[in-house]
């Protein structure tokens, strides 16, 4: 059964680029979309490779990561529903700039170049917020260079958690749960390092750390060591 705009919304966030859409917008991209289940550690699309769809997050969360010149893994985000993920690649005609891979199950609706630029062409507000979206990420972008360059261990992991502090859950648990080496990847800091300042804020009462999951005691206090140096 198709979905219906309706269903779009209630599986979407309230700050998710879709949500800001008029019901007849998404009714026209529903109608031009294809949706498709994926699966755990399903690679939505690889960096490097043509850029012939977009695709829009539905349901579940995904790692988006990039190799530098020099071989360097990066992980740039982990994105929830209602993300727009490889649009830059359709609208200038490039290569994917990152790979995009599931962490969970979930859903996901696919548009063709074609699709997209006709559905852009015709609702022209929804082009000026996939432009403010882009400018969001750009903007994360040029903090994560600010914070690898400028910042210590401790405000810079504390930023990164930030980053995945969910706001609209009251047990202050991040939206996903890492692993040390993963979220040493994610923040760029070694896993030992990573593990002694967890550990230290712990220690704190910072943060509660339970099988590895991370739940944020002292938000206040641990936003104040993210903004260290600012």
């Amino acid at each position: 059964m198709p979905m219906s705009a309706d269903q779009l919304l209630a599986l979407l966030p309230d700050h998710s680029l879709l949500a800001a859409c008029e019901a007849h917008e998404l009714d026209d991209l529903l109608g031009r979309a294809r949706v498709d289940a994926v699966k755990k550690r399903e690679v939505l699309m690889h960096q490097g490779d043509p850029g012939t769809t977009v695709i829009i997050l539905v349901t579940g969360t995904a790692r988006v990561n990039m190799v530098s010149a020099n071989g360097r893994e990066i992980v740039l985000d982990y994105v929830g529903p209602g993300t727009v993920l490889g649009e830059i690649a359709v609208l200038d005609g490039g290569e994917r700039t990152a790979t995009v891979t599931m962490m969970e199950e979930g859903s996901v609706l696919r548009l063709t170049r074609g699709a997209c630029e006709d559905f852009i062409a015709r609702h022209p507000a929804v082009a000026l917020k996939m432009l403010s979206e882009m400018a969001r990420r750009l903007r994360v972008m040029n903090e994560t260079v600010e914070s690898d360059r400028a910042f210590s261990s401790g405000p810079r992991l504390a930023r990164y958690l930030q980053r995945l502090f969910d706001e609209e859950v009251s047990q202050q648990r991040l939206r996903i749960d890492l692993s040390q080496t993963e979220l040493g990847n994610f923040v760029g800091i070694s896993r030992e390092n990573i593990n002694r300042q967890l550990s230290a804020w712990a220690d704190s009462g910072l943060i509660e750390l339970d099988h590895g999951k991370i739940r944020i005691v002292d938000s206040e206090a641990l936003w104040e060591i993210a903004a260290m140096g600012e």
